[in-house]
């Protein structure tokens, strides 16, 4: 027989943890809104905390932070969408043509495959339909939403970030704060470092894209590259989603082209992956490659594509919290938490303690 005892406290918290677990369920989408902010806070604090240094007032280093960010982010994007759309009404128009081309090159390689055909009898008003335009308007409607949304969270955390820290250390035993203390030094410098460091590789991939497009001759060289600075946030398929776009504005020009697009762009991937990144933010993150497949599977079987961006991080933030208990407990000899900022303007400084 087994015999289970539950005391009255016993069944209140467990009571109270199936509760908050349902809460957080229901609420997730504005949880998720939540993690990203401060994710984003994270990145950004050195940044405040520097302009705050140099007598600029904390409200309007924030401000000037993000709007900042966000002219550059409309600006871009300005860049990306009508040359997108063009390049969507040459296809279409020449779709046949393109498909012809393809057929004749790969008939080069021993494929036969009737291609242009199949190009001929794409519906394109089902394609472009008014349920269609409706659904991405929709989508497009709900992501301006979220993104106002973390704007205004993330500006917030970063006004209140003292204040939250304050709070946040009166809420723990003082024989603690200084555990406490380090561990979120460890989570603004590996989280920050973290988004710091992708930024850094976007711009690099953007730049090489250009240059390339720029070099072979493609048109919209500039919105291609751009494209491409965001399709390497994804992690692991992201670099190669970003070679497609511009292979398929080259094979518009001449296959030639696009087999030297093809080729130049899929090189920059190995010294990505295998040069770059490990400098940029591989101490950051430090994670093993097995451990970032699994995390960017997860997450996005769980969340989608919020999931697999969000992937990452949380990750790496977790392994923060594993490394300090492993610390503290003298188990496995784990490595200490980084202790220097990661493409951050300031200096470390020492966990703070409120008494």
């Amino acid at each position: 027989m087994i015999k289970i005892e539950l005391s009255y406290r016993g069944i209140i918290v467990a009571g109270l943890g199936i509760f908050t677990l349902w809460l957080l369920l229901q609420l997730w989408p504005v949880v998720l809104l939540v993690i990203t902010s401060f994710i984003f806070m994270a990145a950004l604090l050195p940044y405040a905390d520097w302009l705050t240094r140099h007598r600029i007032p904390r409200v309007a280093a924030v401000l000037l932070i993000l709007i900042a960010i966000v002219a550059i982010l409309a600006g871009l994007f300005s860049l990306v969408v009508p040359a997108m759309v063009d390049e969507f009404r040459n296809l279409r128009d020449n779709l046949p043509d393109y498909a012809r081309d393809l057929q004749n090159l790969l008939k080069n390689f021993g494929i036969d495959v009737d291609l242009q055909d199949r190009a001929r009898n794409i519906d394109w008003t089902e394609v472009v339909s008014g349920r269609a335009a409706v659904n991405y308007g929709q989508r497009v409607f709900f992501w301006l939403v979220s993104s106002f949304t973390v704007i205004v969270l993330t500006a917030y955390l970063l006004i209140e970030a003292p204040n939250l820290k304050k709070f946040l250390y009166r809420l723990v035993p003082p024989a603690r704060q200084t555990d406490v203390g380090l561990v979120l030094q460890g989570l603004d410098r590996v989280v920050g470092g973290y988004i710091r460091g992708q930024v850094i590789t976007s711009i690099i991939i953007a730049l090489y894209t250009l240059i390339v497009l720029l070099a072979v001759g493609v048109p919209n060289p500039i919105a291609f590259a751009v494209l491409a600075g965001f399709a390497d946030i994804v992690p692991l398929v992201g670099a190669f989603i970003s070679v497609a776009p511009a292979s398929v504005a080259a094979f518009q020009e001449s296959s030639t082209q696009a087999v030297i697009v093809l080729a130049l762009l899929l090189l920059y991937q190995q010294f990505e992956d295998r040069f770059l990144v490990p400098r940029v933010y591989g101490r950051t993150l430090n994670l093993p490659p097995f451990v970032v497949l699994i995390a960017v599977l997860a997450g996005g079987e769980l969340l989608g594509v919020p999931g697999v961006l969000l992937a990452l991080p949380a990750t790496a933030a977790g392994r923060v919290g594993l490394d300090f208990w492993l610390e503290r407990h003298r188990l496995f000899g784990s490595e200490p938490l980084p202790q220097d900022e990661v493409f951050a303007p300031d200096e470390p400084v020492e966990p703070e303690v409120v008494r």
